[in-house]
């Protein structure tokens, strides 16, 4: 098949869950035989050669605003893919981009369309902002072929909100560990002696809360607070006002060096408020990480009985707390994530289930 991926910032992934989606779902696409194009940004994709492990590459311009770099984009995108391409497929990713499904439809091209999480409930839209993914939402019902779901909960909300049924492909994980420990001497950290948080730093995905539940710890343990995001600068300054030493903002890591914090600390804690299944957590579990979870029914439905819940920075404190005492559930609860993770997480299940997707709509139009 010739198929297109769209919406998100492009690959190589060097900012979150979608780009690290387009990247592990495009390459095995590649690697099973189909032609796959990505689009990416021009502000956030800076690799100079035309394709990326077999993905062919198209980089276009943006207008680099936090309320118009995803939709000019995928605007420019789709007439692109109109006038220049011929797809069997696209699947563009979030919600925010439904109403571009019909640019590709004029030409018979059918789309899935990934809307991520309720994305109008985050802090950072204004009202806005809130009422276009309102409307985008309703739009994403009716526009693209099919609509793709990363956790029962959003497929729950679309159906009993908008009596439309989506698909649900959960989000993927590589469920090894890695050994090696560059990104950890570098930062002068040591295995399983700091506690590893990773999100855009926006207030929904409650760093502060991290931030402050850990202050109040006794430990010589670290908290390692890694990610950035480009239009809450204000947000990270308060962050990083902290008088608590032992707290380190790096910034966001990819790649190896990623793979590595996630694979020694000593626990992962997941904050976040809004969306769907968050591609960070399911990391930790796969990784073999003890995780401690912000208690909304997406993360319950990802962690089950595998981790520890907290509703405010109180609570938090007590978990963290609960972690540094009791090593022997520690250790339970990192295995039986890891095993979760294996049974219900895994890319190539991800891209068997997006590669049936794909042909039937291809047979279906």
């Amino acid at each position: 098949m010739k198929l297109a991926i769209m919406g998100t910032r492009g690959i190589p992934a060097n900012y979150g869950g979608f780009e690290t989606f387009a990247e592990e779902l495009s390459t095995r696409l590649v690697a099973r035989g189909h032609e796959v194009t990505v689009y990416g940004r021009s502000n956030n994709i800076r690799y100079p050669e035309p394709t990326y492990k077999g993905v062919k590459l198209t980089i276009l311009p943006t207008i680099g605003t936090k309320y118009l770099d995803t939709v000019v984009h995928t605007f420019l995108s789709v007439l692109h893919a109109l006038v220049r391409k011929r797809f069997d497929c696209v699947l563009m990713c979030n919600a925010a981009n439904a109403i571009f499904a019909f640019v590709p439809r004029l030409s018979g091209t059918p789309v899935a369309l990934n809307v991520d999480g309720i994305e109008r409930l985050r802090k950072k839209w204004g009202t806005p902002g809130r009422a276009y993914y309102r409307f985008s939402e309703y739009l994403a019902t009716i526009i693209p072929n099919v609509i793709v779901s990363d956790a029962d909960v959003i497929r729950d909300y679309y159906l009993n909100k908008y009596g439309r049924a989506s698909v649900t492909i959960m989000y993927g994980a590589n469920c090894e560990r890695t050994e090696t420990t560059t990104v950890l001497q570098q930062l002068g950290l040591r295995s399983r002696e700091y506690f590893l948080y990773v999100s855009r730093l926006e207030p929904e995905n409650n760093a502060h809360i991290v931030v402050q539940a850990f202050e109040r710890v006794r430990t010589g343990k670290r908290l390692l607070i890694v990610g950035d995001a480009p239009y809450a600068h204000r947000y990270i300054e308060q962050l990083k006002s902290t008088n608590d030493a032992r707290i380190l903002f790096p910034g966001a890591i990819y790649g190896l060096g990623y793979r590595e914090l996630q694979s020694h600390a000593h626990a992962y804690i997941q904050a976040t408020e809004v969306g769907g299944t968050h591609p960070a957590l399911v990391e930790a579990m796969g990784a073999g990480n003890c995780v401690i979870v912000n208690n909304t029914p997406e993360n319950r439905e990802v962690v089950g009985d595998c981790g520890l819940y907290f509703q405010d920075a109180e609570s938090l404190t007590h978990q963290i707390r609960v972690t540094l005492k009791d090593v022997e559930l520690v250790e339970c609860l990192r295995k039986e994530a890891a095993d979760r993770a294996k049974a219900c997480y895994s890319w190539d299940a991800v891209t068997s289930a997006y590669e049936k997707l794909f042909k039937d709509l291809m047979i279906s139009g």
